[in-house]
């Protein structure tokens, strides 16, 4: 079952597999620096993204009429009357549509959970199915409801707005926002659904960790925001930025941080709260791991190995004095510190979600995805780095 076609048609098959090219905002564009968006491009041939958008993974349907957000017996496909939707240019992309428009809202939307799926994809070296097959075909896109919230589920992804400023803010132009919905469709895909009723709150939580991962891996694949944060940090991430703060709203507040002290006795049982302290475990190993490949490349001199924890040997100033460089220093430095980055993302990405494969959805615990998470680095790419991984769990009490 699947929403009626607008047309979309596949690459010609001489057509270089190029992708279509889109504009995203890396972080809302209210947050200083990230004022224009940055042009990307997700996977799908050039005219292989049809009127809408929509492609053979997914559809955006923008209602003209109020709708309220799905909920049983209410699902998809939307069938009423919709805005006019957003149309490739001349040479099947969709870099043409002028932010500001009703129809940039449907490509920002679009093209957020096509490039977070093209990532995941990546790291997993397959297709990520969707869990709803083989009821839904496709994705339902809806890009904005006037809703102060945003939701995936059984095959629907649908974004309200941020209503914390003065004018209402569409979450459909919020990255992180829409890369942690897609981060739960992903972890579905690949973890699968329990069988049983009543899921776990450790199972519920953890979703809350892997999405809002999802959305940190997929903001440090922008140019713009690894570019951005770095030179103004000089290259000391252990100092707050905008790497740590989660679905970022007006005037540098957010949902959530993923630097934190937080372990498992210090939470609740609420999901989100008890989320927090798996999310600061992997949140701190890749930090470690980035400064580690700036040691081993000559780039910097703390080793965290020689430090009990980080979080309790060091205070700010220790690190700041141990990390940060002159300006002039740190330019000269910037893209071999900006490489270094990229691979320890990478680590913690292909062991992250690799280890969702390990996982069985009705026996789940947060150590039985802590110790998965440690075998897949211990068996991948980032084998050297895996006590950091141990040691990190055992701080944050999950190992």
């Amino acid at each position: 079952m699947d929403a009626p076609s607008a047309g979309w048609h596949a690459a010609s098959s001489g057509a270089p597999l190029l992708g279509t090219r889109f504009l995203v905002y890396p972080q809302a564009p209210f947050i200083p620096g990230y004022e224009e968006p940055e042009a990307v491009w997700i996977s799908t041939p050039a005219g292989g993204v049809g009127t809408g958008p929509e492609d053979r993974r997914m559809y955006v349907v923008d209602p003209l009429l109020t709708k309220k957000p799905y909920q049983r017996p209410y699902a998809p496909p939307y069938a009423g009357d919709l805005y006019p939707p957003a149309e490739p240019g001349p040479d099947g992309h969709f870099d043409h549509i002028p932010p500001g428009s009703r129809q940039f809202l449907a490509a920002h939307a679009f093209a957020c959970v096509s490039r977070v799926i093209d990532i995941a994809e990546s790291y997993l070296d397959r297709a990520v199915p969707w869990f709803f097959q083989p009821t839904y075909e496709r994705l339902e896109i809806v890009p904005h409801l006037a809703w102060t919230n945003a939701q995936s589920g059984y095959g629907f992804l649908e974004l309200g707005e941020d209503e914390s400023r003065d004018d209402p803010f569409p979450y459909a132009l919020n990255f992180d926002v829409i890369a942690h919905e897609t981060g739960h469709l992903i972890l579905f895909g690949i973890l699968g659904v329990p069988e049983r009723l009543g899921p776990s709150n450790e199972y519920l939580a953890y979703h809350e960790f892997a999405a809002d991962f999802v959305s940190l891996i997929g903001l440090m694949h922008f140019d713009t925001a690894l570019d951005r944060m770095l030179r103004r940090t000089r290259g000391n991430l252990f100092i707050s930025n905008e790497l740590d703060r989660i679905a970022e709203l007006f005037d540098e507040r957010q949902i959530r941080k993923a630097s934190h002290s937080l372990k498992l006795s210090d939470v609740g049982t609420e999901v989100h709260d008890l989320s927090r302290p798996f999310t600061g475990a992997l949140f701190d190993a890749l930090l470690e791991i980035f400064q580690l490949i700036l040691l081993e490349r000559g780039l910097a001199s703390l080793d965290t190995r020689q430090l009990s924890s980080v979080r309790e040997s060091m205070t700010q100033s220790d690190i700041d004095r141990e990390l940060m460089v002159s300006k002039h220093d740190y330019q000269i430095r910037h893209f071999a510190v900006k490489s270094a980055l990229q691979e320890a993302r990478d680590i913690i990405g292909d062991a992250l979600l690799g280890s969702w494969e390990d996982l069985d959805p009705d026996n789940f615990s947060f150590r039985h995805a802590a110790l998965a998470l440690l075998w897949r680095m211990e068996r991948g790419r980032g084998r050297r780095f895996a006590d950091r991984i141990e040691d990190n769990f055992v701080w944050r009490e999950i190992l």
